[in-house]
């Protein structure tokens, strides 16, 4: 469908790009969506009238394929392809194009602040004038849809959309401070759908940890978020293929919870719909409930209709070390669980395990020798599946000087490794 136009605006009421996300080094956009486009920038909403994204269209921007985007939680990311664009940059070590940078402390290798940038701020002013403009307009000459389409963009003004992101905490009872770093493949976009809270154990090392004790919830708390879920998603419920059952180790909660809320979600939010791609499902878990877990759960899960990622926090395989950082384990209880990930992703076609280790200052030479071994030594293919995520640790000074050291775990691997960037919802 072509765009309307109102003074020196293109509207693009409804757009459709692919949708399956995939890796690309030039922004591309996925599922239905609407456009507006100014001389100078480009703007993208959700089917909601919800803006998502901004790009910068002039010479100022500060790279063509970098762009703002503003997540489920309501905060705005800039994506940036970093100082290095080519093979040995951003996407040897993330897996990924682009660096989002976050407006919050994390655990980034980089540190860039966006906010400090005078181009990208003025992202900001030129989205609160066209929301002016639009909310000053007249519509005349527009067809209906174009009409419909700046009507709900004019009620989802900032205080709305700030509301929304406290209401969706408020149905799912929790703050999802962390994403499982495997939602990188559909660029973080989830529904969340909490099925426990609390942390089995409460690590020193960690900053987003729950200080509450493990406690599954009830399934009447899972059923009532779900139909709360779909009514907040409303329209844009066609645009998600992912859904993450939290919070930090929904494993531990057992097959018959995880498999019935699984269900009843794909269900609900109609996961299945004609030409949706194969939806994906993502869980924490801890080394504790991995190996607690039996092949039941497993052959449950490889018959659900989705593609499930379960990420295990193995920090270390080191036993000082998981003392130092408060880790009740020893390097036996995560070998087993290492070869229990491999032997699981090259047993059940739609299970992938993938594990996450630290780096970072303050860690032993012996951490990082008997992690070198274990990626290099491991036994058994690897069946394209699986992933190493090497978290920095947040309070490291000079994260950036940890690259190189990050560069030789990979060398070390047979396993693909890459930096997990802690992202909240």
């Amino acid at each position: 469908m072509k765009p309307s136009y109102l003074n020196n605006l293109a509207i693009s009421v409804e757009k459709q790009g692919p949708t399956r996300i995939t890796k690309a080094s030039f922004p591309l956009r996925y599922g239905k969506y609407s456009e507006i486009k100014t001389s100078e920038y480009e703007f993208l909403f959700n089917l909601n009238g919800e803006i998502k994204f901004i790009r910068g269209l002039n010479t100022s921007w500060p790279h063509p394929a970098e762009q703002l985007k503003r997540t489920g939680g309501n905060d705005w990311v800039y994506y940036t392809v970093g100082d290095r664009s080519d093979d040995s940059g951003i996407i040897s070590w993330l897996g990924e194009y682009y660096l989002q940078c976050l407006p919050y402390p994390s655990n980034s290798i980089w540190e860039i602040n966006y906010l400090s940038d005078p181009r990208i701020m003025n992202a900001f002013a030129a989205w609160a004038q066209l929301y002016g403009n639009l909310c000053s307009s007249t519509k005349d000459g527009l067809y209906t849809k174009a009409k419909e389409l700046i009507d709900r963009i004019i009620v989802n003004h900032d205080g709305v959309l700030h509301e929304r992101a406290r209401v969706l905490n408020q149905i799912i009872g929790a703050n999802v401070s962390v994403l499982p770093p495997d939602t990188r493949h559909i660029d973080y976009e989830i529904i969340p759908l909490i099925i426990a809270d609390g942390c089995i154990h409460h690590c020193n090392f960690c900053c987003v940890k729950s200080a509450s004790n493990f406690q599954p919830r009830s399934r009447f708390n899972i059923i009532e978020q779900i139909e709360k879920l779909k009514d907040f998603y409303d329209k844009n419920i066609e645009n998600y293929s992912g859904l993450f059952l939290g919070n930090h180790d929904a494993l531990a909660v057992g097959e018959d919870l995880i498999f019935n809320s699984a269900s009843e979600a794909y269900s609900a939010f109609e996961l299945g719909r004609p030409g949706a791609i194969t939806p994906l499902l993502f869980l924490f878990g801890s080394v504790h409930s991995l190996l607690k877990s039996g092949n039941g759960l497993f052959e449950r899960l490889n018959q659900l209709p989705f593609y499930t990622y379960i990420n295990i926090g193995m920090e270390s395989n080191d036993t000082p070390t998981l003392a130092h950082i408060g880790k009740p384990l020893d390097k036996s209880y995560v070998c087993e669980a290492f070869q229990k990930m491999l032997d699981i992703n090259a047993t059940y076609k739609n299970i992938e395990v993938t594990a996450n280790f630290l780096v970072g200052t303050g860690l032993s030479d012996e951490h990082y020798q008997s992690l070198k071994t274990l990626l290099r030594d491991t036994s058994g293919a690897s069946h394209g599946k699986g992933t190493i995520y090497l978290s920095p640790l947040r309070d490291s000074p000079k994260k950036r000087e940890l690259l190189p050291l990050i560069n030789e775990i990979q060398e070390q691997s047979k396993i693909p490794a890459y930096i997990y960037l802690i992202q909240r919802l």
